[in-house]
């Protein structure tokens, strides 16, 4: 194969790789990509601002309505959104509780045009005590928009001196 012929192949192969992964912007990142962070900031600012209303319904909207979601923490795991509900219930059964959320260092990986992870920090500022710590976020793309499919977050433990 001649280098004319080879170089063709190869910007064929790459046009074909470019559109299925979405198009490439002058940054690298796809539209596809850029559309998909968007849409999953709007999500977690959604639940920010429903958790700082008092209204956990509408913060779970943010998860995936099925058996299979899942929630992990220091106290265990919670398998299925009605038991990710109840335990976000049981932990803060009124506003005093649940305090003023904050999400910050949020980083968002799309992984495909169905899959992404973020990670990020969280704080809640109470009344008495400010707790805090990381997570990590499996979404996933349904058709009814992007949806939390596995939350991992563990809470720094401070020690008193």
């Amino acid at each position: 194969m001649g280098r004319w012929a080879r170089s063709a192949l190869f910007a064929g192969l790459l046009t074909v790789v470019a559109s299925a992964s979405g198009q490439q912007k002058a940054d690298g990142k796809s539209s596809q990509s850029g559309e998909a962070q968007q849409a999953i900031e709007k999500v977690l600012k959604t639940q920010e601002a429903a958790w700082n209303r008092g209204d956990i319904g509408e913060f779970m909207f943010g998860y995936w309505r099925s058996k299979y979601t899942e929630f992990e923490n220091d106290s265990g795991i919670y398998q299925g959104w009605d038991d990710v509900l109840k335990r976000y219930e049981k932990n803060y059964p009124n506003r005093a509780a649940m305090g003023q959320l904050t999400f910050s260092g949020l980083e968002i990986h799309v992984l495909s045009a169905n899959s992404a992870y973020v990670i990020g920090k969280y704080r809640l500022d109470r009344e008495k005590d400010h707790p805090e710590g990381v997570f990590t976020l499996i979404f996933r793309k349904f058709d009814d928009g992007w949806k939390i499919v596995n939350d991992h977050t563990t809470a720094f433990h401070t020690s008193k001196q």
